[in-house]
């Protein structure tokens, strides 16, 4: 059996960044914890401050031992775009503070891993999240985001490892 690693994931936000923290062994995923940090702020910077904090507590509180975020997703709105890129590189900042491998999704590959369809609803997740980590509460949007981001990174980093290993044994 594979041995069980720990896994943030983080749905960024500059108003709601949530996050989601579960223990896999690419095939197994169990609840660790979940929630979401309101931000509040006058100012952007103050803002993204708030983010780096609030995500530098939960890594210190949950020591994960690797961290994957949901990568920006094209908007029509530049402003948004701008602002979410700021959100996730302040709490990519607060990862690589804490010395955690970073890794990116797109939200498609998120909801394909989850629901298996790119085009899954927040509902679709929200259910599948917790079907998948046997959770009978209903889970606030951006947490089971961050769950979900967890669950992806977990399996994700499975089907990468069997793949360096079968390209190490055609080599």
């Amino acid at each position: 059996m594979a041995k069980m690693i720990r896994i943030m994931g983080v749905d960024p936000g500059s108003v709601i960044t949530g996050y989601g923290i579960i223990e896999t062994d690419g095939i197994r995923s169990i609840h660790i914890a979940h929630g979401h940090l309101k931000i509040k702020g006058d100012s952007l910077p103050e803002k993204l401050g708030i983010i780096f904090t609030g995500i530098s507590d939960v890594i210190k509180e949950w020591n994960p031992q690797e961290f994957a975020i949901e990568d920006v997703f094209f908007s029509k709105n530049a402003q948004s775009a701008l602002k979410l890129g700021q959100a996730r590189g302040a709490a990519i900042c607060a990862a690589v503070t804490h010395d955690l491998s970073v890794s990116e999704y797109s939200p498609r590959s998120v909801k394909q891993a989850i629901s298996g369809t790119g085009s899954a609803d927040k509902n679709q997740v929200q259910h599948m999240v917790g079907i998948i980590l046997n959770l009978t509460q209903k889970l606030q949007a951006d947490a089971a985001d961050g769950l979900a981001i967890s669950i992806c990174h977990g399996h994700s980093r499975t089907t990468q490892r069997r793949n360096l290993a079968l390209k190490g044994k055609m080599a």
